[in-house]
């Protein structure tokens, strides 16, 4: 805690309030999604409407700023200052009441967008439905889409936020208690005297500051849809009724504390169709905006191809399919009554935008899924496009601004001109029905010089927009990026109203200083400023693709150290706090403390590159240990965060350097050295399961620093696994033998499975040319059949998978080799210890780079991720690189020999419903869809997903610490899963990991393998039929 906020914090404490004033706590909230970096003193987290009043009197008494925030997505800077945050997502996030017949909801402020209008839709049948809907909406706040008057995707129907306020409860910065209506201000309590006296003598001053300014309110506000910069004081007019809850939505929080609101419903559309339609530029898909507004759309969005292609190359080609052609995108979504309507009326507007011979290719998408996918290229367009598939960089400051739709392609034809003028590039996406851009530009905020260019361009910015009759804010708000702008926009007698307005609310002038009324300069607190230049040396190779070549051939400045450019990925859009959606981030899911997400761990890391003194203390940071401590490690970041971040390896690679010379937890050596353990418990298998069914079989956990709460897995023989190997050898000679489906590469020259393997202290495969004889070889060319990876999971836990993979590839007529020698490191990399990692991965490419390309099919995920994505990263050597290329998960491929119609009928029936957990680094590696698409290979028929992390992720959920955060990140996804699954339904956990959550979650059900669910050959050892459950007590 720093010395200024002992007194604030201490009248806090006196008076019950929760506050943080913690460096870690005040770095995770000095950062919103904007340029700016602004540390407070503290963060509050109130509860109720008693614990706002008490914490805004306290903050008064002692001269402290306040800044009330939501989910903290805002690009402008205004929901970051000085003095105390005030956190309303944590706690006051409730849906209060749904009035079905007065079509109206009550909430409290911290309630998510999405989650409103979830909760809306299930109260009214679907019936009725929450309009906004920014592409933040399943993190950002209705107290934040107050605060900036946020509009989204549909606003081209629905309008504004403030277009749906009825009434707004607020809390004064003297405490006063008030409610804003559509008609006067009042106190919210009327037997509070205080409050009573405080709503009269304001309504006074707004009547009196409306009636002075009549004429500059209409003449200069309100003029387009989207005029959102400044106060909107047009509503105090008479001829708006005196509209107090209007006028206050987009005042940044610089007049009052929202602390609840009652917002307008609108009826849900029965049919709606999404019109996809291609440009060749931008300005031509803006000129077509006016024809497509005849047909009275209830969305026009836009983007452009640069998202597209950062989209395709963070997440792969099948994450944006269905796009028409094109170099520019306009999303249209046309709703009504039927479908066979809309479908017609789908018709008429393409034939009309024929005939404008501007458009390229238009295509409608009546597929849900398609069309969930497509809109997510667009809602993900800040994230994505701030680091692009090019390898460069560019940042919101001119990302908001606005002009009637029918002026939107004259401006931005003049501004591509001034982008040109000032070198710079511009990814243009937005609200093209509304005239609103979203546009991120190539700015250099890491130099002065870069930031004179800022500066200047976004001045003649200013001045082009308002020559077009726009707005310098279509929907963020002023905030840190444009309020000092506003006397550009408006003349001094409306700055002055403006002023008037604040000092009215607030007359210290104590609330979100620095937005609207006497702002800082645009450029003042940017985080990219002043963090040293120094190299960070790392395991990973973490230098940005392409970034060199993109900032010589634009002149940018040259990227900063590779961590610390990695690290600054997190620009804040807060992907990572959705409970809904992806699997980012499970930790935040269970415990919604902004500690716990990638975005407040990724802020943390920021502020250790920018504060530490030296980089050796930097790798020693306590407040990062903390803020990483319950990462999971799960990847999933890696592809669902739109800009990249990998928290997985990050915390790696720190975990790597913070323990250095220093005791490390006792499960980084039981866990992460797992794979020697195994050699050793492998050998005396059933002595070791004998002891772990007594009562000592908890001193051992123990003693490891695991938890005592969990079961542990029975260990598998050693050799156990080759067994089962060597039956799918038998099963390939005879199905060859009785039918000539099978190709398999032979075993010391007499048909079958090729299975070379060693137990020795490291485990999961060999080089597949040293392990096969010359006669082996010559059967098959060098790149023909796949090499089955036996990870170490897999042989000391579950071997029977061995065999059912094994005879999986064999019945599809594979040749394949099995073997068993190396390993993948996953359990070093996890902990942190990244000299036995790399040793590993050294080891492991040289024994795989056989000279052939064969895919190497890894049956564990987890280990499929490890050689795909770590070892090019932690070995840099044309050799891993090689190697890495060839390897795919088990799903994956067999995914792709069931599209060849290679896959040998399952001698079991295959289930016809599914339940399939999600693996995490899977999902991350190889594609969101991976798992569900080989169960729809098999030929299931019904399939749910548990789209979130299963909660043990390794180490993490057998750890004793972790062990609660581990069930409750269970409880978001996979166990409501498996309570709703009827008794028949088979639970596909591909990871081991998954397999042991099931297992401890309900131990009637049994994690089955997709192997399993395959397998055209009987087991050596019968095992429960996917899907069976037998008797047993769910665990919680």
């Amino acid at each position: 805690m720093t010395p200024a906020a002992i007194p604030v914090v201490t009248r806090l404490r006196e008076v019950g309030i929760e506050v943080d004033p913690s460096e870690r706590r005040t770095s995770e909230y000095a950062y919103d999604a904007s340029n700016y970096r602004v540390r407070p003193l503290a963060v509050v987290f109130p509860r109720a409407v008693d614990d706002v009043v008490a914490t805004v009197r306290a903050c008064a008494a002692t001269r402290t700023p306040v800044v009330s925030r939501g989910g903290g997505t805002s690009m402008a800077g205004n929901a970051v200052g000085r003095g105390v945050v005030v956190d309303f997502s944590r706690h006051m996030d409730r849906t209060l009441e749904v009035d079905r017949e007065a079509g109206t909801v009550n909430v409290e402020p911290g309630v998510v967008l999405a989650t409103l209008t979830r909760e809306v839709e299930a109260a009214t049948d679907g019936k009725l439905t929450f309009a906004p809907d920014p592409s933040s909406k399943n993190r950002a706040t209705v107290g934040g889409a107050t605060g900036n008057d946020a509009c989204g995707n549909h606003s081209v129907r629905y309008g504004r936020t403030s277009d749906h306020t009825v009434e707004i409860d607020v809390v004064t910065s003297d405490g006063a208690r008030l409610t804003a209506t559509a008609s006067e201000l009042r106190a919210t309590d009327p037997s509070d005297r205080a409050s009573v006296r405080r709503a009269e003598e304001l309504s006074r001053e707004l009547r009196a500051l409306a009636h002075k300014h009549l004429a500059a309110f209409r003449l200069e506000l309100g003029q387009i849809p989207r005029q959102v910069s400044g106060y909107h004081l047009q509503n105090l007019l008479p001829e708006k009724g005196f509209n107090v809850a209007r006028a206050l939505v987009g005042s940044e929080g610089t007049c009052a504390l929202v602390v609840g609101a009652r917002m307008r419903l609108v009826a849900k559309p029965a049919s709606a169709l999404l019109i996809c339609l291609g440009y060749d530029t931008v300005v031509d898909a803006a000129r077509d905006v006016t024809t497509i507004l005849e047909f009275s759309p209830a969305a026009v969005e836009g983007t452009d191809k640069a998202i597209v292609e950062t989209m395709r190359w963070r997440r792969g080609p099948d994450s944006v399919t269905g796009l028409p052609e094109g170099k520019a995108w306009l999303f249209v979504d046309l709703d009504g009554d039927t479908k066979e309507a809309v479908s017609a009326q789908a018709d008429e507007l393409l034939e009309r935008l024929a005939k404008n011979r501007r458009l390229v290719e238009g295509i409608a998408v009546p597929d849900p899924e398609e069309r969930a996918n497509l809109w997510r290229v667009r809602e993900d367009g800040a994230g994505l496009s701030s680091r692009l598939a090019t390898g460069g960089e560019s940042w919101p400051g001119w990302e908001d601004s606005a002009v009637a739709p029918e002026k939107l392609a004259d401006y931005l034809a003049d501004l591509r001109e001034l982008l040109s003028d000032y070198d710079l590039d511009g990814v243009m996406y937005g609200h093209f029905g509304a005239g609103c851009m979203h546009i991120r530009i190539t700015f250099d905020l890491r130099t002065e010089a870069g930031r004179e260019v800022y500066r200047n361009f976004t001045r003649d910015a200013a001045h082009l927009v308002v020559r077009h009759g726009g707005s310098l804010s279509g929907e963020h708000g002023d905030g840190r990026a444009r309020s000092a702008l506003l006397p550009i926009m408006y003349s001094p007698e409306v700055l002055d109203a403006f002023a008037a307005f604040r000092r009215a609310w607030d007359p210290t002038g104590l609330l979100n200083p620095g937005s609207i009324v006497e702002p800082e300069s645009i450029d003042a607190h940017l985080a990219l400023e002043g963090v040293p230049d120094r190299e960070w040396r790392t395991s990973f190779d973490l230098q940005p693709v392409g970034a060199a070549e993109t900032a010589r051939e634009s002149g940018q400045a040259a990227q900063p150290d590779p961590w610390v450019h990695a690290v600054q990925g997190c620009i804040g859009v807060g992907r990572c706090r959705a409970d809904s959606g992806g699997v980012m981030c499970p930790s935040f899911r269970a415990t919604h403390d902004e500690k716990d997400s990638t975005r407040g761990r990724a802020r943390v890391l920021q502020d250790m590159v920018r504060g530490a003194e030296t980089v050796s203390e930097g790798w020693k940071s306590n407040d990062v240990r903390e803020a990483l401590d319950l990462c999971l490690s799960c990847k999933a970041c890696a592809t669902d965060c739109p800009t990249g971040v990998d928290m997985a390896t990050y915390k790696s690679e720190f975990f790597d350097h913070y323990y250095a010379r220093r005791i490390r937890p006792r499960s980084h050596y039981s866990l992460g050295w797992l794979p020697r353990w195994l050699v050793i418990a492998g050998r005396i298998a059933p002595l070791v399961n004998a002891v772990l069914a007594t009562p000592l079989g908890k001193v051992a956990p123990w003693l490891g620093g695991l938890t005592t709460r969990r079961a542990l897995p029975q260990f598998a023989r050693a050799g156990q696994w080759r067994t089962e190997v060597d039956d799918a050898a038998r099963t390939g000679r005879s199905r060859r033998e009785t039918n000539d489906a099978a190709r398999t590469l032979p075993r010391d020259g007499s048909g079958g499975l090729s299975a070379s393997m060693s137990d020795g202290a490291t485990s999961g495969l060999t080089r597949a040319s040293r392990a096969t004889s010359s006669s082996s070889l010559s059967v098959a060319a060098a790149s023909d059949g796949a090499v089955l990876f036996v990870d170490t999971f897999t042989r000391g836990f579950r071997p029977e998978v061995a065999g059912a993979a094994a005879r999986v590839l064999a019945g599809a007529g594979e040749n394949v080799e099995c073997s068993a020698d190396v390993c993948c490191g996953l359990t070093w990399i996890s902990t942190g210890q990244l000299g036995t990692a790399k040793k590993m991965l050294t080891r492991a490419a040289s024994e795989l780079d056989d000279g052939t390309d064969r895919p190497i099919v890894v049956i564990e995920p987890s280990c499929a991720a490890a050689l795909r994505k770590d070892l090019p990263e932690l070995v840099h050597t044309e050799q891993a690189r090689r190697v890495s290329r060839r390897v795919t998960s088990f799903a994956a491929y067999v995914t792709s020999l069931a599209g060849e119609d290679r896959l040998a009928e399952p001698a079991r029936p295959v289930p016809q419903r599914a339940v399939v957990q999600t693996h995490c680094h899977e999902y991350s590696v190889f594609g969101p869809a991976t798992q569900r698409k080989a169960l729809a290979a098999a030929g299931v028929a019904e399939v749910s997903e548990a789209n979130g992390c299963c909660g043990v992720a390794g180490n993490f959920g057998f750890e004793a610490e972790h062990y609660e955060v581990s069930m409750k990140v269970a409880e978001t996804s996979l166990a409501p899963a498996l309570r709703e699954a009827a008794p028949d339904t088979a639970v596909l956990t591909d990871g081991f990991s998954c397999a042991m959550q099931v297992n401890q979650l309900d131990p009637s059900a049994r994690g089955t393998h997709i192997a399993e669910i395959l397998d055209p050959g009987p087991p050596t050892t019968e095992t429960p039929t996917a899907g069976t459950r037998t008797t047993g007590t769910p665990t919680t």
